[in-house]
């Protein structure tokens, strides 16, 4: 079976009319299910150089949830969650595998104070994603939420939502540091993806991960049926991720961003790589997460006017678009530099 595979950048959002006088009259709260709920949108990725302590108290307070990652011993990332949960006021995540310790690490973050767990694997729709789905759901009981992933298709939701997941990661590929694309030749275009995972009639949320580069694609994800976005280069660089503030010999100022199946995070955390399905980069660093989150806030807000939404509900309800050519991406992108004067 064939389809067409829309991406972020091949549709705009139709401007519709709206009644809104001021984008504080825009009501940007997500129910995630089973007592996980956001005021903004937004997870921080679970990787080791996007989501520890910092990271997850400042996502917090800015009313979305940082997830801490599992590239560690149980007791560090305990210990994480922990010190990240006496500085925040509502949600703090924490994730696990589906092999090894993972229900001993899901006791221990759970233990220390983490309100949700996410099962974080590659490929998602897998025979142990089931085994460990049913463990974990038996272990941590039916009012605690579990977030698994990742997925592509409508099969992929509805499954991993029958083995016992309330909110599930979409997209496979399509992340700034992922390879799994070009690796494998597996993948499916990330709008594309919120479209097909969207058609669940499964009482599961969905999560747009990867592939996310500013707020307009946050507002599409959101409008196609998305309940939240994940981020992780949009993150990168900041103060409040891990890592040293390093200068080139310019004196221009970096961190360290990589994805976690990429050859240097695989030998750091256990000493040796499998196949590898990223890479590892160096970013600008970006000064406060604070001031990156209320960029993207402000233009999530932006584009629920434009749409004359006041809320995700009404945003989903009202979505109109259409398909943009190549020219017209390069007439949406901002083109003065390219302009022969």
């Amino acid at each position: 079976m064939s389809t067409n595979g829309l991406s972020y950048d091949d549709i705009l959002l139709t401007p519709q009319y709206s009644d809104i006088e001021s984008r504080s009259e825009i009501d940007l709260t997500t129910d995630m299910g089973n007592g996980l709920n956001l005021t903004l949108p937004i997870f921080s990725s679970p990787m080791d150089t996007i989501s520890e302590e910092r990271m997850a108290s400042a996502i917090d307070a800015l009313g979305g949830a940082g997830i801490i990652h599992r590239y560690n011993s149980l007791e560090e990332q305990a210990e994480i969650v922990e010190k990240a949960v006496t500085k925040s006021n509502n949600n703090v995540g924490a994730a696990v595998g589906i092999s090894g310790d993972y229900l001993e690490r899901a006791m221990a973050v759970s233990s220390a104070g983490a309100n949700f767990i996410c099962v974080d694997v590659a490929h998602g729709h897998h025979v142990k994603m089931k085994l460990a789905l049913s463990r974990l759901r038996s272990l941590l009981g039916d009012g605690f939420h579990i977030m698994a992933g990742n997925v592509a298709t409508l099969e992929g939701i509805n499954d991993l939502s029958d083995w016992g997941a309330d909110s599930v990661r979409c997209n496979i590929g399509g992340g700034s540091i992922c390879s799994t694309r070009i690796q494998t030749g597996h993948g499916l275009s990330g709008l594309q993806t919120i479209i097909e995972c969207s058609k669940t009639d499964r009482d599961v949320k969905i999560i747009a991960d990867g592939g996310i580069r500013n707020s307009g694609d946050i507002v599409k994800a959101l409008a196609f049926g998305a309940d939240a976005v994940m981020c992780g280069s949009l993150l990168s660089g900041t103060s409040e991720t891990p890592g040293q503030v390093e200068r080139d010999k310019h004196g221009r100022a970096w961190k360290t961003y990589r994805g976690m199946a990429s050859k240097e995070a695989q030998m750091e955390w256990r000493g040796r790589y499998s196949s590898f399905e990223g890479v590892a980069s160096k970013v600008p660093y970006r000064g406060s997460v604070r001031e990156i989150v209320g960029d993207l806030e402000r233009g999530i807000r932006s584009g629920f006017s434009y749409s004359g939404a006041r809320n995700l509900t009404e945003l989903q309800a009202k979505v109109k678009y259409t398909i943009q050519t190549t020219s017209g991406l390069a007439e949406s992108r901002t083109h003065i530099t390219n302009r022969d004067w």
